[in-house]
């Protein structure tokens, strides 16, 4: 469950992502951005950047990233993380574990006022890591990466995505996240089959909660926080391992009405490309409008996109009907991969809903 407490969405989101540049030079094979070695032409400016960080600040936005492609690969990087703290806009960075990535990159990143470093490790050893970062060495650039952080005072987050390739390897992981790297969260990445994400890769509906149940485990005995992006149906699972708990004290119809709304692609998430595009997600590649010719709040509280994509009335299939969908809503990203329609019943969900019948999901 997510570490943030419940808001309004409809005013203004929980999270914005800048995607900084695609330019990166790792070869990652589930890239939603098919990342390239050089940056493009009509990357935001320097002043556009700062002029979007005003928006955010503005907007009161919790929380501000900046991602790519290689953040490392903008020269403007310091300079925009200094004006994101002036602003007092707290602010978190993913850089890609390359050469640019230096014990003096991440010291100079805490002096401008990082707030925290996220870190992507897909696997508990370098083969598995590797594999899919498509650049041998990333794994223990990416551990000395975590060593620098924790030298300078910068707390970490690891980022995991799972596939097929990995499932097998998470109990691994949360060990290795455990016993070795002191992170301060653990964001799990369900993959949505964009960019060089493939189909192939996809977990089943079943695999899904074999992983949901592997994390709702770890939680119980880690001592950070563990979050799924594009994987809102996890939501679910722990609310209704709560209410079969012996010793709860609510049903599942009083957990769902106290659980908080779940953040969504366009319902507290946004995600704003290197050319100023806003999307509901990095996995949502549908535009709502950009930031150089329409404010950032308008886009956001206005666009019939997003809107729609808050109104839980209008989703469609089994999530239109079920009763976890304003904490859950499933993903509207991995629904238009898959369908062509971002408000499609969620493709890789287990769960039916009581009324069209039972499984065993339902009793998990």
């Amino acid at each position: 469950m997510s570490p943030f407490k419940s808001r309004d969405f409809e005013d203004r989101p929980l999270l914005v992502i800048w995607e900084m540049t695609q330019a990166c030079d790792l070869r990652c094979v589930h890239c939603r951005a098919s990342a390239q070695p050089q940056r493009h032409p009509l990357e935001l400016s320097s002043a556009e950047a700062f002029n979007l960080i005003d928006q955010v600040a503005a907007m009161r936005v919790p929380l501000f990233v900046l991602t790519g492609g290689d953040p490392l690969k903008r020269p403007d990087l310091y300079a925009v993380v200094q004006y994101a703290h002036r602003r007092l806009v707290r602010t978190s960075l993913t850089p890609s574990a390359t050469p640019l990535l230096t014990r003096d990159a991440v010291f100079q990143l805490k002096e401008s006022g990082l707030m925290r470093l996220a870190l992507s490790l897909d696997g508990s050893k370098a083969e598995l890591h590797d594999g899919f970062r498509g650049v041998r060495g990333s794994y223990r650039r990416t551990l000395d990466a975590v060593g620098w952080s924790h030298e300078a005072g910068l707390p970490v987050q690891v980022n995991t995505t799972v596939t097929r390739r990995n499932f097998h390897d998470l109990d691994n992981m949360v060990e290795l996240l455990l016993t070795s790297l002191n992170v301060v969260l653990w964001s799990v990445f369900f993959l949505v089959p964009t960019g060089r994400g493939q189909v192939a890769d996809l977990l089943s509906p079943e695999e899904h909660e074999t992983v949901f149940a592997k994390l709702y485990k770890a939680s119980k005995c880690v001592r950070f926080h563990i979050k799924t992006t594009e994987g809102q149906h996890y939501r679910r699972y722990v609310l209704q391992q709560r209410a079969n708990d012996p010793q709860a004290k609510m049903g599942i119809a009083d957990l769902i009405a106290h659980a908080p709304k779940g953040v969504n692609d366009g319902k507290g998430f946004v995600f704003i490309s290197h050319t100023g595009e806003v999307y509901p997600s990095g996995f949502l590649p549908l535009s709502a409008g950009n930031i150089i010719r329409k404010p950032l709040a308008d886009i956001y509280r206005k666009s019939t996109l997003f809107v729609s994509l808050r109104d839980r009335s209008k989703l469609k299939g089994k999530c239109g009907r079920c009763e976890f969908n304003d904490v859950c809503g499933g993903s509207r990203a991995r629904a238009f991969a898959l369908t062509g329609d971002p408000l499609a019943e969620e493709p890789c969900c287990a769960y039916i809903p009581p009324s069209q019948g039972t499984n065993s999901v339902n009793s998990l």
